[in-house]
């Protein structure tokens, strides 16, 4: 039988086969006041805080500098396919590090124009976290701030390199943006390199002439066993999602976007940065969420388009300084990542609308409002605004060039398709989906099929409109999203990752991590089950409590904060398992409705 193969309702997009910074920021062959099709004194970046802003010919400029700088450098002297990591907050310089850099293997955006690939790192990473992608995708140098140096020359040093050597790896960035135009501040010596030294060098002419199946991002994506792995996202891949996203759920020209979402995460490098050059946009940036700022800034710049994520619709709905601004300018509140209980939303829409007239449009998405993946760079599905209430709780359409299987079964030799209106295996297919994982083959045969199916590992119904419902995961990860009053944080937690941390703990014989849901925070918490190595030791209640607590104290000294066992620590005798050995964490998740329910008696 034939495969059952979906399609896109919208037509494809064209494909180009070019670098992404040729793609968005390109001169005009006829009139060289028209960068990326767009006016060149067109505004494309200002910092919230000082209103410090980048035209788009001054961010072209600076970004063929910081190539230029990276190449020529004689302490640098970066070569094309060499990686540079950046572990850095949201700042006004991020998106030149993105496009600027020429081609470096490691970490981050920031060599685009010239030729190298970037990794971009979770600036909430604790050394050992940092350790791991700096190996792993063979990074040359790092990109950071004062806020990041010690993480960072602690993990350099670690590995064995002298004070000297591990500053011959740092570029520091510094905290004001005299760079830019704006006022400059005292600074510390520094011995080693920094981001204004290599602007100061000279500027590349043009842009590599680049292949679109060249690597140009390594991000990272937690799985569901093992360590994160590096995702190689090509020029092709992001071209094709700039134009895609565009057609279905695209900027108006001129919105003003704020972005406080990390740029280190492919949702946040693509909607801050890459789609709003390409839609003649504007990004607010802010380096992490703060219910203040946000309304200060929504208010200052008349905010149209906010990505979000749940943690700030409860802010939202319930944060008292909500009602002292004016936010009627915003249009778009875009809310993924993870679902939103209908009341809460509909809580924070009825806030939103007490400061508005009744013919300002305002839409509020669902948290499922569109799905995606970094494997994806970023979105495979998304929901047309106006089908934002009759279609509440679908991820969408197919965007354009997109492909989608509903698998029940690929165990044997031949693989079963759902029928209609069938549950299954969500695969996809198309230009947007990554090259594969950096220097992991087992992981890309399990992942991908011979003909190129992308197997998401989710589970996915149809309905006969051909929007799409994500009904159940076969990933374990738990999707964490905490917004305090400083900081937004990564949603996804790898619990294989946290086990492999926990068994390290000389205590512990052996662990299992699951996600539970925190109505109160609207976000998933991690929550571990351990076997003490020495069970006598916490026989009674009061000990296995002392013990608990201190096993939730040590892991914060080991991983980054996101990740910290918010859900709570419990001790038990055994950790189910399958006859294979794999831990059965349907049977614990039912472990916790048992406890939460007698904690309710």
């Amino acid at each position: 039988m034939a495969p059952r193969i979906y399609t896109s309702p919208c037509p494809p997009v064209p494909l180009f086969s070019r670098s992404i910074f040729t793609h968005l920021l390109s001169i005009d062959s006829k009139n060289d006041n028209l960068i990326g099709g767009y006016p060149a004194p067109e505004t494309l970046f200002i910092d919230a805080a000082t209103g410090t802003s980048l035209t788009r010919h001054q961010f072209r400029s600076l970004a063929l500098k910081f190539g230029y700088g990276l190449t020529h450098d004689s302490r640098v002297k970066a070569q094309r396919g060499d990686t540079i990591m950046v572990y850095s907050p949201n700042s006004l310089a991020y998106p030149v590090f993105v496009l600027g850099g020429k081609w470096l293997k490691i970490s981050a955006l920031p060599a685009i124009a010239a030729g190298l690939r970037c990794t971009l790192a979770n600036n909430a990473y604790t050394a050992r976290e940092v350790l791991h992608q700096y190996r792993d995708s063979f990074a040359k140098f790092i990109i950071t701030t004062s806020q990041g140096l010690d993480v960072v020359y602690d993990m350099l040093k670690g590995i064995g390199l002298s004070g000297l050597e591990a500053e011959s790896r740092v570029i520091l960035v510094p905290d004001d943006f005299a760079w830019a135009g704006g006022p400059p501040t005292p600074k510390p010596f520094s011995r080693g390199i920094t981001f204004e030294q290599l602007l100061g060098l000279g500027e590349l002419l043009h842009e590599e002439l680049l292949d679109g199946e060249e690597t140009t991002l390594l991000c990272y994506s937690s799985g569901t066993t093992g360590l994160p792995k590096g995702v190689e996202t090509t020029h092709l891949n992001l071209t094709t999602s700039t134009q895609s996203i565009d057609k279905l759920l695209g900027y108006n020209n001129g919105e003003k976007v704020l972005m406080f979402l990390p740029f280190y995460h492919i949702y946040g490098v693509v909607s801050g940065i890459f789609l709003p050059i390409f839609c003649s946009a504007t990004t607010i940036v802010m380096p992490r969420f703060d219910p203040i700022e946000f309304c200060a800034s929504v208010e200052k710049y008349g905010i149209s388009f906010v990505p979000i994520v749940p943690p700030v619709m409860l802010a939202i709905a319930r944060h008292p300084v909500i009602d002292k601004y004016d936010l009627s300018t915003i249009r778009v509140l875009f809310c993924s990542a993870a679902p939103v209980s209908p009341a809460l939303l509909e809580e924070g829409m009825r806030r939103l609308r007490k400061k508005r007239r009744p013919d300002q449009v305002l839409y509020v998405t669902e948290g499922e409002y569109c799905y995606g993946m970094t494997e994806a760079s970023p979105a495979t599905h998304m929901l047309p605004l106006d089908f934002s209430v009759a279609k509440a709780g679908s991820v969408g359409v197919l965007l354009p060039n997109y492909e989608a299987r509903l698998v029940t079964d690929d165990s044997g030799s031949k693989v079963i398709d759902a029928e209609d209106g069938e549950p299954g295996e969500l695969w996809v297919r198309g230009p947007a989906i990554m090259k594969g994982y950096l220097n992991n083959p087992t992981a890309n045969n399990t992942s991908f099929t011979s003909d190129r199916w992308f197997k998401t590992g989710d589970i996915c119904a149809r309905d006969n409109e051909g929007f799409y419902y994500i009904v159940d995961r076969k990933k374990e990860l738990i999707k964490y999203k905490r917004a305090t009053s400083r900081l937004i944080e990564l949603p996804i937690v790898p619990p294989a990752e946290l086990e492999s941390v926990l068994i390290t703990h000389p205590d512990v014989a052996d662990a299992a991590v699951i996600g539970i849901q925190s109505e109160t925070e609207a976000t998933e918490l991690p929550r571990a089950y351990l076997v003490h190595s020495q069970p006598a030791k916490v026989s009674t209640a009061e000990s296995k409590k002392t013990f608990e607590r201190s096993v939730a104290r040590w892991m914060e000294t080991k991983v980054a904060r996101h990740k910290y066992l918010r859900g709570g620590v419990v001790v038990i005798d055994e950790i189910p398992k399958s006859a294979a050995g794999k831990i059965l964490r349907r049977e614990l998740r039912e472990l916790f409705k048992r406890e939460s329910a007698r904690s309710k008696l």
